[in-house]
């Protein structure tokens, strides 16, 4: 493919729309596709459509399209990606999703894909490299993530980028750098470019105030998208971080059953399945502005039975008088799931800090159904869901040997 020309990001993603509607008949080349994971957050979202902006930029200038790794109708229940979108030219309808793969599908052999955010695929992904890919071949091409390598990406992957940091974004940031830099300058799309960058870096990193989860990639990110802006004016890095987060933690206008769905993640291990929800308001919001404790737990056990469930947990995080609080539910169902979940305990209720919630409120245990239940406040607030989502799959698989 020859070098495209320079265009926005509104004109690049409908030349990927209409790469995708094309007939498979009429494709010379397998299609490309850049995908975050199934939680489908700012981070993911943003980097896979930055991400393949710049690989179609660069030798040997190869169609990326990005795939936002949800239903269209679930970018609804995310308002503050909107707040990203505006300024880098864009809005929701513009995104490409699994609503707009093809009625035909992706056929066997005419796909590749590049993850970002994620390195093991899940959901939609795994059903489809499961019957899709062929004995020998291997259609994962590259990976650029910032959580634990899962050892799923072929070693021979290019990119195959693993870094510690508080936004996947700076991993693509620095990766695309030298590509960003060889193109002629744009005022008008830099700026958009830039835009898209930051937001979930900043929010991930809490306006780079955290030092949990600020790293130097992080910050030598945000230098590179901010001197881009410097000539532009109109920029003001709190003002930009603060309007991302009114919108991300108003949840006001959701039912249980969105606020579950909106930032979920799904893993199978083990024979079991456990299912995570990040909500960004807490426990005592969720029982008492939002409904009430009973309608909370039958909304959960509801959703735990759509997803088919053995583990559901529910990660919060607050900030009551302004101090940064974490908070986790776990409920397990039948007799292996139960156990796992009283393994999860024993082995890491010091290391996570666990203390009962609301003086046991939410706990519960039925032997007849085979299920438990217990909310705790997390005083080790570093650990977010990427780390102690792998605590429970690691119990998971522990208990699938016994």
């Amino acid at each position: 493919m020859a070098s495209p020309a320079r265009v926005s990001l509104k004109t690049f993603l409908s030349t990927a729309r209409k790469a995708l509607s094309t007939p498979s008949a009429q494709r010379l080349n397998p299609l490309t596709f850049v995908i975050g994971n199934e939680s489908a957050d700012l981070d993911s979202i943003c980097s896979a459509v930055l991400l393949a902006y710049f690989r179609t930029h660069t030798p040997p200038h190869t169609l990326h399209i990005p795939l936002s790794n949800l239903p269209r109708a679930d970018l609804a229940l995310r308002p503050e990606l909107t707040a990203i979108l505006g300024p880098a030219g864009l809005n929701p309808d513009d995104l490409l999703t699994l609503s707009d793969i093809p009625k035909d599908g992706l056929r066997p052999g005419q796909t590749q894909w590049l993850l970002v955010d994620h390195n093991a695929p899940t959901g939609f992904l795994a059903n489809h490299l499961t019957t899709t890919t062929s004995a020998g071949s291997n259609p994962l091409i590259g990976c650029i993530d910032h959580h634990d390598d899962e050892g799923v990406i072929p070693t021979s992957s290019r990119p195959r980028i693993f870094a510690k940091c508080g936004s996947c974004m700076s991993l693509v940031l620095d990766h695309i750098k030298p590509t960003w830099t060889a193109l002629p300058p744009s005022r008008e799309i830099d700026t958009q470019l830039s835009h898209l960058a930051l937001g979930p870096i900043l929010i991930d990193t809490t306006n780079l105030a955290s030092k949990d989860k600020t790293t130097g990639w992080d910050v030598r990110a945000v230098e590179l998208a901010e001197a881009k802006l410097l000539q532009t004016g109109g920029y003001d890095r709190t003002s930009y971080f603060d309007a991302i987060t009114e919108l991300k933690e108003d949840i006001s206008g959701l039912s249980y059953r969105d606020v579950l769905r909106k930032d979920y993640k799904r893993w199978a291990d083990g024979g079991l399945v456990l299912g995570m929800s990040s909500v960004v308001q807490g426990v005592e919001y969720l029982t008492t502005e939002l409904g009430d404790s009973a309608g909370f737990l039958e909304a959960l056990a509801s959703w735990a039975r759509e997803q088919g469930l053995d583990i559901a947990a529910v990660m919060t995080v607050s900030r009551p008088q302004g101090v940064f609080t974490r908070e986790l539910l776990v409920w397990a169902f039948g007799e292996e799931g139960v156990k796992v979940a009283r393994q999860f305990v024993d082995k890491n209720e010091g290391a996570l800090g666990l203390e009962t919630w609301g003086e046991g409120l939410l706990d519960g245990e039925d032997g007849e159904k085979g299920e438990w239940r217990a909310c705790w406040t997390q005083r080790q607030v570093e650990s977010s869901r990427k780390q102690v989502a792998p605590m429970l799959r690691e119990a998971m698989r522990d208990a699938s040997k016994l």
